[in-house]
């Protein structure tokens, strides 16, 4: 017998679509609500964690996105933490209030930019944090034309969000969190991503974007990495942006995960995908004749 727990991480780009090849006229289509409701399904996941997510943004059509998500996965089991209010990339946004943590319940408070967290499995505390980060412009290319084109886009602020769940293989923490592009800023977000997560039960897996390269995310983390596989940019992917990590996770869940790196049409990451299995050993029952 044995029971297993879908964890998936997706930069959903506030649900906009890559049309066209590289090479060729690509552009980004319009978000599409039913696009990132199909693309959600698609992993058939447990546990999902969401980056670069829309909350009644005009640009998404004022959709929730994260509540969304948490309808197609049949759950109400879910929390959103908005990193700024406002529209990122333009000049009026600002940063959310520290533990602003949005679920089920919550009234309308404008346009919000963030992460989420969604579980079909009963969820027993939520947990979220701010990580600094300057506010500086940065170079970032975008798709458009025959070739990529560079815009100076303004550094957000950054949260992260975790979970303690009531899980088939047991009680087990999934965090996840999305990172600065600035290089050295996401190293130092990340060193306090997990000292943040030090007091949180083990075992834990930690999935997000973290805009950094596999090698620099072991050497920094010292964590087992659950997934290998390229997942940026999703059209061509030529570089490991997204991981799942794991603290604390027993040798036997370790050695059957299975990992995937799934191309969607909502994007431009790719999504990750961990099946995560423990053999559920027989217990001996001392009532038993039959022993």
């Amino acid at each position: 017998m044995s029971t297993r727990l879908r964890v998936a991480t997706f930069n959903t780009l506030h649900g906009l679509a890559l049309v066209g090849a590289p090479d060729a006229q690509s552009h980004l289509e319009p978000a599409d609500s039913h696009a990132l409701a199909a693309a959600a399904a698609t992993l058939r996941a447990d546990v999902l964690a969401i980056q670069e997510v829309d909350r009644h943004q005009e640009r998404s059509g004022n959709v929730d996105q994260s509540a969304l998500i948490a309808a197609v996965m049949n759950t109400d089991q879910w929390r959103y933490v908005p990193s700024l209010y406002g529209t990122p990339g333009l000049e009026d946004w600002r940063a959310a209030p520290v533990g602003a943590l949005v679920g089920p319940d919550s009234e309308h408070a404008g346009a919000q930019f963030g992460i989420g967290l969604i579980s079909r499995h009963p969820v027993r505390s939520w947990h979220s944090t701010q990580l600094s980060g300057p506010r500086i412009s940065i170079p970032l290319p975008t798709p458009g034309g025959t070739k990529p084109r560079v815009q100076w886009i303004p550094d957000e602020p950054r949260v992260a969000l975790a979970a303690v769940i009531d899980s088939p293989l047991g009680a087990i923490t999934v965090a996840t969190a999305h990172l600065s592009v600035v290089p050295g800023v996401n190293v130092r977000q990340l060193r306090a991503l997990l000292r943040w997560l030090e007091p949180l039960p083990r075992p834990l897996i930690l999935i997000g974007d973290f805009n950094l390269p596999t090698p620099l995310v072991r050497r920094t983390t010292r964590w087992a990495s659950l997934a290998r596989g390229s997942t940026f940019p999703s059209w061509n992917p030529r570089i490991q942006l997204d991981h799942a990590l794991a603290d604390g996770l027993d040798p036997v869940t370790m050695s059957t995960s299975i990992s995937e790196i799934v191309q969607l049409d909502v994007s431009d990451h790719c999504a990750v995908v961990v099946t995560l299995t423990a053999s559920a050993q027989p217990q001996h029952d001392p009532a038993d004749p039959r022993e």
